[in-house]
């Protein structure tokens, strides 16, 4: 997500952001999933780190907003809280939003509503474009200082 990316906003849903912390913090029926999509750890440690965003959080520079279940197992909370925190740092809008009780993958119709409503809000907001009927209360941080330097 550099200055340079061909999209100008992210929305993460329960996403990976440490590969090496997910093969060690997974659940047990994923705790192989890996070796298949990348290789072993202890042998393509390399790639491991070059396929996972904290190690290239240098690169961040698009506003984006956070998603995550509290009771996700598959891909721990940390993981798109730690984003957030680089994202939010940087002075990039950023939101987080952690649905108690929902896993990976949201499954309240309630919170599946609120997710999609609250991703169209948050790209309305950083994209600036206007939206007919759509309410929500996200807290986007670092919005207004952004707007004022991109706008």
């Amino acid at each position: 997500m550099s200055e340079n990316a061909p999209f100008a906003a992210g929305a993460s849903f329960y996403g990976v952001s440490d590969l090496e912390l997910l093969v060690n913090d997974t659940h047990k029926f994923e705790s192989r999933y890996m070796e298949t999509l990348v290789g072993s750890i202890h042998t393509q440690k390399h790639l491991y780190d070059a396929r996972s965003p904290i190690k290239n959080a240098k690169k961040l520079g698009k506003p984006t907003i956070f998603f995550q279940g509290s009771e996700d197992k598959i891909v721990i909370p940390s993981h798109s809280k730690d984003m957030y925190d680089i994202v939010k740092n940087k002075g990039l809008p950023s939101a987080y939003i952690l649905f108690e009780g929902e896993a990976h993958g949201f499954i309240k119709p309630e919170n599946i509503k609120s997710s999609l409503v609250d991703e169209l809000y948050f790209f309305s907001q950083v994209l600036d474009f206007t939206l007919a009927d759509v309410t929500s209360d996200l807290v986007i941080d670092n919005l207004e200082s952004w707007k004022e330097k991109h706008h």
